[in-house]
C-alpha cells in the first residue's frame, strides 16, 4: 500500500491513547480503536503488516535507529513521531514504546501514544527538518552526528532530551 503524503494534519483528543503491539520485527499484532480511526485503516489492513507502513517521509531515520537500539537493549523509549494516515494526512504523537516480555524473553513491543505538547513540537519540528536535511546530504551518519552533537551540547542522553519538553 503506497500512501502519498499531503499537508492535512489530523488530531485526536488529549485524553486518548493510540496503542499498537508488534512482534520483535515490527509486525503489527494489535491496534486499538483510536489508532485505527486516526490512521483510517481497519484490522485487516493493519494486523500482520509492518508498522512502518505509516512512516511519514518527514521522519529522520536516526529517530528509528535510536528506537531500535533502546528496544534491542530491552529498554523503553520515548519519541516524537509524525505518522501517515491512509488518506495521506499526518498526525504527531509522543510515543512510549516498551518491550513485552514472556518468561524473561522479549516477545514483542507495546506502543502507547499521546498528543505531543505544542511546546515540544516547536522544538521537534525544526530539529527533525535539520536532521532530515543532514540525512539527505550525508546519510544517516550525518543526522546521527548532528543529533549526538546536540545531546552532547545539552549534556543529556536521547531519552532525557525527549522527556525535557
Amino acid at each position: 500500500m503506497k500512501i502519498t503524503p499531503n499537508n492535512n494534519e489530523k488530531t485526536f483528543p488529549q485524553d486518548q491513547l493510540l496503542v499498537t503491539k508488534t512482534t520483535t520485527k515490527g509486525i503489527i499484532t494489535y491496534a486499538n480503536k483510536g489508532f485505527m480511526e486516526i490512521v483510517g485503516m481497519d484490522e485487516d489492513n493493519l494486523v500482520g503488516k509492518p508498522h512502518n507502513i505509516i512512516r511519514h517521509p518527514d521522519m529522520p531515520k536516526i529517530i528509528f535507529k535510536y528506537l531500535w537500539t533502546y528496544l534491542q537493549r530491552g529498554e523503553e523509549i520515548h519519541a516524537y513521531v509524525k505518522n501517515l494516515c491512509a488518506d495521506g494526512s499526518y498526525y504527531w504523537v509522543m510515543a512510549n514504546v516498551t518491550p513485552s516480555y514472556f518468561n524473561d524473553k522479549v516477545v514483542g513491543y507495546h506502543s502507547a501514544r499521546r498528543n505531543p505538547s505544542k511546546k515540544a513540537l516547536e522544538v521537534i519540528i525544526p530539529l527533525y527538518k535539520k536532521l532530515l536535511d543532514a540525512e539527505k546530504r550525508g546519510g544517516i551518519a550525518a543526522s546521527e552526528k548532528m543529533m549526538d552533537e546536540l545531546l552532547k551540547e545539552k549534556g543529556v542522553q536521547y531519552d532525557e532530551f525527549i522527556l525535557s519538553f
